[in-house]
């Protein structure tokens, strides 16, 4: 009988101890995956549905190529977590190529390892490459590709962060500022799309602060079914072109 509890990973990091827990709910009768940092809940794999339309929404908002010839994409993935933004992103036949930012070594252990049925496969993926680095620090330096210093991407899609407003370390807050995401559009091809999960409502200074530094900007309120609540719950996923 397999246990109804289970810690598949602790570790020590620089922003706490973080761990990677699997149970079995006795409501729904099905394994939930769950990552805390310290005391906080970061994330569960009974809650995915933004961050997999974060990579759906980020990746729709792309120009089309001419009549039925297929552009190649290539996307980073801000903050790799349980892997669901990254596994959806491979659903697109477009994407040539896949780069996952990730700060914790110890997420990317989880990968490699393939502790989480969900997405097993996703590192093995030969468009795939784990980079252990702060996605921040990279954006205001040479970029997301350390083997290929001040290469463009197609797309940037980011799930890091709580909200713009509530930032897992205070270094964070200077990258969702005007200048914080100007420094982003260097790293994008032209035409290319940033999108940002949220778990807050659409913050409408947030917005001035994206329409300062794209041409286009947008904010997709994303529901989904609560289990727990027995209503509709909500996250934000924001678009910038």
């Amino acid at each position: 009988m397999a246990l109804r509890f289970e810690e598949l990973s602790w570790s020590e990091t620089p922003m706490g101890p973080i761990s990677l827990r699997r149970r079995t709910d006795p409501l729904l009768e099905v394994d939930v995956f769950e990552v805390k940092l310290g005391d906080e809940f970061l994330m569960s794999s009974l809650f995915t549905v933004a961050e997999v339309e974060l990579a759906r929404l980020g990746l729709a908002a792309l120009p089309t190529g001419e009549l039925d010839v297929v552009d190649p994409v290539d996307v980073v993935v801000g903050g790799l977590g349980l892997g669901y933004t990254a596994h959806a992103v491979l659903e697109d036949p477009r994407v040539r190529s896949l780069v996952v930012v990730e700060a914790l070594g110890e997420v990317i252990g989880w990968h490699e390892s393939e502790l989480l049925p969900d997405t097993a496969g996703l590192a093995a993926d030969p468009r795939v490459r784990l980079v252990h680095g702060d996605f921040f620090a990279m954006t205001a330096e040479a970029g997301y590709d350390p083997q290929l210093p001040g290469r463009s991407f197609h797309a940037v899609l980011v799930d890091i962060d709580h909200t713009p407003r509530h930032v897992l370390h205070p270094s964070h807050a200077a990258f969702y500022t005007p200048s914080g995401l100007r420094q982003l559009t260097r790293h994008l091809q032209p035409g290319g799309v940033f999108a940002l999960w949220s778990d807050d409502p659409p913050d409408a200074e947030f917005r001035d602060v994206l329409a300062g530094a794209f041409t286009r900007e947008s904010a997709h309120v994303v529901t989904f079914a609560n289990p727990f609540t027995g209503e509709d719950s909500a996250n934000t996923v924001y678009i910038a072109t």
